[in-house]
């Protein structure tokens, strides 16, 4: 605890003054009172949950069974290319048909992205079958990819997968990024 520690010194003669008093505090109990806290505070507080997205994966097939068939037709889907510097572009092309100009650049926002899914998903020819491909670029960053799977989730297109990007289209996307600097808005055909 605190503690006054007097200094005596010898008698000496002449004026008589008051004698100054140097005090020490113990910082002990200080430090015990420090430590209390941080264990009171670090086993009161709740930690931060990670965000944790549910992602429904299809059921390995048994032995004998046969794999089910992965083809999708092009009108009940719609195929989605994350890019570089927050651009996304999508289409529902297939190899032999798809060019620059059907490779349409859209945006993340509610016109954008969301209204081309649900677009695509009123123009389906069966829509309980409609899937969304998206198809992340090497130069795509994981925020847009994440952006991609909320619009997932709002659109209520519960049937999509994860795939990489064709040669095909990677031909497509490298010249469309070339050749153009700033976002289009978005066009359906």
């Amino acid at each position: 605890m605190a503690e006054v520690q007097v200094q005596e010194k010898g008698d000496k003669g002449g004026k008589v003054r008051s004698k100054k008093q140097s005090t020490r505090v113990d910082m002990t109990p200080m430090v015990d009172l420090g430590f209390l806290l941080i264990t009171f505070f670090m086993f009161t507080t709740t930690f931060s949950k990670p965000n944790v997205m549910d992602l429904g994966l299809p059921a390995k097939p048994k032995e004998n069974q046969k794999a089910p068939d992965t083809e999708i037709k092009l009108s009940n889907s719609v195929s989605i290319l994350i890019g570089k510097d927050n651009r996304v572009f999508w289409h529902q092309q297939d190899n032999t048909s798809l060019t620059d100009a059907n490779l349409n650049e859209t945006t993340f926002d509610r016109e954008g992205i969301r209204k081309v899914i649900q677009q695509a998903k009123a123009n389906a020819a069966d829509q309980s079958k409609f899937t969304v491909i998206i198809k992340p670029t090497d130069d795509a960053v994981y925020k847009n990819f994440v952006d991609i799977l909320d619009e997932m989730a709002i659109t209520k297109s519960e049937q999509y997968g994860v795939t990489d990007v064709k040669p095909w289209e990677k031909a497509v996307y490298d010249r469309k990024v070339a050749g153009a600097a700033t976002p289009a808005p978005a066009t359906t055909n």
